[in-house]
């Protein structure tokens, strides 16, 4: 009996999820639901110096040694509801810090994480993770 019960309630689990993909994907009005998350869409993800009147600056691709801090800027849409995203700062292939950051349900949510570079020179890249870690989506950089 116990197992005829759990076997209901995987099938139960499931077929709402699945309601819940096939009504995001179908909406006109959403983002479509991608294949790591359903929950959020990462529409822009940049890496920048600094924020002014809520936008990124000194976005770029390359950073001299000298810069000291780098910020990734990022705009979700279409949060179903209340989640958490890892930011991680990955350098030279290492995952070297990792930022945990609310977003709030609603169309719209800004925020941001920075890292000190601490004059490491070579290949960056941050990674925006679900709660599952799955990559959500990501941006690489160069420190020359």
């Amino acid at each position: 009996m116990k197992k005829m019960i759990f076997a209901a309630t995987i099938i139960s689990v499931f077929t709402v999820g699945t309601l819940f993909t096939v009504h995001s994907q179908t909406d006109t009005k959403q983002a479509p639901a991608t294949k790591a998350s359903s929950v959020v869409s990462i529409e822009r993800l940049v890496v920048g110096t600094a924020v002014e009147n809520r936008e990124p600056v000194g976005v770029a691709e390359t950073f001299p040694s000298s810069t000291e801090k780098v910020l990734c800027f990022l705009e979700a849409r279409n949060i179903a509801e209340d989640t958490e995203i890892t930011v991680v700062w990955i350098y030279n292939g290492q995952d070297v810090l990792k930022t945990n950051l609310a977003l709030k349900a609603g169309s719209r949510w800004r925020t941001r994480a920075d890292k000190n570079l601490y004059g490491k020179k070579g290949d960056w890249k941050v990674e925006i993770r679900d709660k599952a870690g799955n990559v959500l989506k990501d941006v690489k950089f160069k420190v020359e």
